[in-house]
């Protein structure tokens, strides 16, 4: 993937401050980001996103991640974390690699705005919604 941001930094072709790697898992520092200490991990192996990053790569993914967050916290003095995939350009993805946001978070001013309050959707059917997932599975 000549052209993807995220494998021209695994390959060394662009500096990221890095704060874990090991022979399939990186993370470094949001170039942009939306807090102090906001890492990304990736897959050093390019999969377009979530959807494609087989289970063992996608738990030692999640490992890093969790670990990343504990170090905010106990390093940082960050008081909690987002963790946050974003699949797919409608869910807000913009670099076409699968990555992990690990955004540590300080305080309720931050200006960080994750919404997830209730939308009004007509004729809601939970059981058929979850019957449609289901026989997907």
């Amino acid at each position: 993937m000549s052209e993807c941001i995220f494998c021209k930094i695994v390959e060394g072709e662009i500096k990221a401050n890095k704060v874990y790697e090991d022979d399939y898992i990186l993370a470094f520092l949001d170039a942009n980001p939306v807090t102090v200490g906001h890492a990304l991990v990736i897959t050093k192996e390019h999969f377009q996103n979530f959807l494609y990053v087989p289970k063992d790569l996608l738990d030692r993914a999640i490992n890093v991640a969790q670990k990343i967050a504990q170090a905010q916290i106990a390093g940082l003095g960050a008081k909690g974390c987002n963790i946050l995939i974003n699949t797919n350009e409608i869910a807000g993805q913009s670099v076409f690699h699968f990555h992990i946001h690990v955004i540590p978070r300080y305080d309720y001013n931050d200006n960080l705005k994750i919404d997830f309050m209730p939308k009004q959707i007509e004729q809601l059917s939970l059981p058929t919604i979850a019957n449609k997932i289901k026989d997907e599975l």
